[in-house]
């Protein structure tokens, strides 16, 4: 099977995407060897995975100097599943690398129309992506949903804006997940109390992996 590159990208900070990072590689890792790629500078998914009193499930890797999407499928082709943890931004090279690179980019938006409008960039971006990787898929991952919430209108309003697919699967605002990272583990570890969140990113796995 070839590499999946999964590049978890958002250009405004504080959406999640570590947290989806982290979690979904420790799912993939179930499934085939994973790695995930720290390409923020913040090197927020390093410090997670440093910081556990358990290994995290999946090796945290940091690019040195440039890369291209060749170099990297080359540098990680023994890997199943590559999960690019993306910085906030869509000036840097490594932001515009991993849309060329990945075959699926996740856009984790918090359900607030505001926070979604603050990343409308991200589509033109996209197209921009698939005139060199016509199969690029991208979905928006609606993160923090309080449970038994409803969309508002101006949410519903703003998602048909964006022009995006939206995985039914959602991640919900959970203890778990803040608890996880701040044990630098995968909610995966967590036993029983992190079973919900898991059950989360299990959902989108299913989704993401169906045929």
């Amino acid at each position: 099977m070839p590499t999946q590159v999964t590049a978890v990208i958002n250009q405004k900070g504080g959406a999640g995407k570590t947290t989806l990072a982290m979690n979904l590689a420790a799912g993939l890792a179930r499934r085939g060897n994973t790695v995930v790629i720290d390409l923020d500078p913040q090197g927020s998914s390093v410090q997670w995975a440093s910081q556990g009193s358990a290994p995290f499930p999946v090796p945290v890797k940091q690019l040195q100097g440039q890369w291209d999407a060749r170099s990297l499928r080359q540098t990680f082709r023994a890997f199943a599943y590559v999960v690019l943890d993306c910085p906030p931004s869509l000036e840097s090279h490594a932001s515009v690398q991993a849309l060329r690179a990945c075959d699926l980019a996740l856009i984790p938006v918090l359900p607030s129309p505001v926070d979604l409008w603050a990343s409308l960039r991200l589509p033109l971006e996209i197209e921009e992506a698939r005139r060199l990787r016509p199969q690029l898929q991208a979905y928006l991952v609606l993160n923090q949903m309080e449970p038994q919430s409803a969309l508002s209108g101006a949410m519903t309003e703003a998602l048909a804006d964006f022009g995006l697919p939206v995985l039914q699967a959602t991640v919900r605002r959970r203890a778990a997940f803040r608890t996880a990272a701040l044990d630098g583990v995968s909610v995966y570890q967590m036993g029983g109390r992190g079973a919900p969140a898991a059950a989360d990113i299990e959902a989108i796995i299913h989704e993401i992996l169906a045929p």
